[in-house]
């Protein structure tokens, strides 16, 4: 009997034993797929080597090149207290390697690339000011507040003692972390073989020391032969989700490719004959010379385009998505004066274009189209253009009484960046149209916009380049400028209809920012910005097939052989 009794006392503790290690296999197996989620999350971002070939630098620009390096690493190190605060305090709390990866990634805890979702537990919606505002700050409490200096690009908004608003300027909050970076474009600018470059580069460390940076844009702006750029300091507002106005902080490192600058120097002169083509009425495109501060009517300065290859990305640039073309600077003050510089970043443009977009073609595009999907000829160009666009349309309201950025507030980003896209592809047609592309065949170009789209919108709601290319997606698919086989899941343009939707929609948007109609702006953004069911399946399509989202870089002084 006590043996039997044994054996049944057996069978339960092995029973017990049994059911507590599948349980705990169980538990093992739930937090492996946990990782594994963070993995695929960290795995939309394909690495890729920053490289450029420097064999035509001289020993001091080398050494310069690496002083540029140091101050990117604190715009790197200001943008995460533009984004978050402190860094090191939020990372600390994060014990899962896979998900600090993808936070270092995103500057935070939220999902830059799928509508600022948040992706580690415990953390809720992203703030919409980001870390430029108070957290509790109410849209009736700003507009209350009286402080003339409240819309600057370059003062936070804090809370004193008494809990009141007050502003500070960022060479103010950020004194130590100013000083160093001014101290070392200084001595960058006693590197410097050009003479342009070195006054901009001293010009910038005064502007990083005052927040008084129009001299500074206007030196940029004079440089002409430099072969090394330095895109450096508060410059884009994306950030700021709140009002749209406050300046992250970002350092991008470029280097000139001379052969390629070349080949496009000549669309530089056209500029002032596009934005007279643009398929508008003339109050819009004449409606900045209204303003005081524009010099020049029907002969606004345009600027000048150059190709780079960027050789490193810190803050703000390097958030996300990055960039792979520049417009700047955004202040309307140095586009009345001198235009804009736009700078094509070809091998990040490449990367992303044999990463990302030739793939989702692949998937996504009519076979019989495949072959317009190209990159010098498509890719290249329409990036370029978009860049070009930024230039035209109008920077002020038609009755000249504000800057369309503040008319639109937190909606201009996305319309502009609609418009760039809209209107570059606008200005391609008319330079064909012009005779100056005789070779090319326009199928390039829309073919290639078309997959470039979904590329774009896979950056999220968060994001006015992804919010921007919804609009586009919608608006030229209601006027059936592209068609999609029902049962291939592939889509084809239709390249009449969509030349003509292509120049409505131009005319659309700038007529919304030469109105300054932020209602119009924000109806539109509100209903056409969001994913609809069929899209979204092809969206995961392109997901399922491991197709990156977007690019991370290997970089640095190593990378670079300096």
């Amino acid at each position: 009997m006590k043996t039997k009794i044994s054996n049944i006392l057996l069978l339960m503790a092995i029973s017990v034993l049994f059911i507590a290690c599948n349980n705990a296999a169980d538990k093992n197996q739930e937090e492996k797929q946990e990782l594994t989620e963070m993995q695929k999350l960290v795995n939309n971002y394909a690495e890729v080597e920053l490289t450029a070939d420097l064999s035509h630098l001289s020993n001091n620009q080398k050494e310069m090149l690496k002083k540029l390096i140091e101050v990117a690493d604190i715009m790197e190190e200001l943008f995460w207290k533009d984004a978050i605060g402190d860094k090191q305090k939020f990372l600390d709390e994060i014990q899962d390697e896979d998900a600090k990866q993808y936070a270092r990634i995103n500057y935070g805890a939220w999902d830059r690339l799928n509508g600022n979702e948040p992706f580690i537990e415990g953390f809720g919606a992203k703030p919409l000011g980001a870390n430029y505002y108070p957290q509790d700050i109410t849209e009736e409490e700003f507009e209350a507040f009286a402080d003339p200096n409240k819309n600057s690009w370059y003062t936070l908004i804090r809370r004193n003692e008494e809990g009141n608003l007050i502003c500070v300027w960022y060479h103010q909050e950020y004194a130590a972390e100013i000083e160093k970076a001014a101290t070392l474009l200084e001595e960058a600018a006693e590197l410097a073989e050009d003479d342009g470059f070195r006054t901009y580069l001293k010009f910038r460390a005064m502007a990083l020391r005052t927040d008084e940076y129009l001299s500074s844009d206007l030196a940029w702006m004079d440089m002409k032969d430099n072969k090394i750029d330095f895109v450096v300091g508060p410059i884009e507002s994306y950030e700021d989700g709140f009002k749209g106005i406050k300046a992250a902080h970002s350092g991008q490192i470029l280097v000139k490719d001379l052969v390629w600058s070349e080949n496009i120097s000549r669309f530089t002169a056209l500029v002032p004959d596009l934005q007279q083509s643009l398929p508008i009425a003339d109050l819009y495109k004449n409606a900045d010379a209204k303003h005081e501060k524009s010099d020049k009517e029907n002969d606004a300065p345009t600027g000048d385009m150059n190709v780079y290859n960027v050789i490193y990305y810190g803050g703000d640039c390097n958030a996300g998505s990055k960039n792979i073309a520049i417009n700047l600077p955004n202040d309307p003050r140095v586009h009345s004066a001198k235009g804009s510089r736009k700078l094509q970043l070809k091998n990040a443009m490449q990367a992303k274009f044999e990463t990302i977009l030739v793939p989702i073609a692949d998937l996504l595009i009519d076979e019989t189209q495949l072959k317009h999907v190209k990159f010098e000829d498509g890719f290249f160009q329409n990036v370029m253009f978009h860049e070009v666009a930024h230039g035209l349309g109008v920077k002020y309201v038609v009755d000249g009484s504000m800057s369309v950025r503040e008319a639109l507030e937190s909606y201009y980003s996305p319309i502009e960046e609609a418009k760039a896209d809209i209107a570059g592809l606008y200005m391609v047609t008319t330079l064909y149209e012009m005779g100056e592309f005789p070779e090319k065949d326009l199928m390039d170009n829309y073919v290639t916009f078309l997959a470039g789209i979904f590329r774009s919108v896979r950056f999220g709601v968060a994001s006015s380049h992804g919010k921007a290319n919804m609009l586009e997606f919608y608006y030229l698919k209601d006027k059936g400028a592209f068609t999609r086989n029902a049962e291939t899941g592939k889509y084809a343009v239709n390249l009449d209809i969509m030349k003509e939707a292509v120049a409505e929609m131009v005319n659309d948007i700038i007529v919304i920012q030469g109105d300054g109609n932020k209602a119009a702006a924000k109806q539109w953004i509100d209903t056409k910005s969001a994913v609809g069911e069929e899209l979204q399946k092809d969206l995961d399509r392109i997901a399922d097939a491991g197709i990156p989202k977007d690019i991370v870089f290997k970089q640095g002084v190593a990378v670079l052989g300096l």
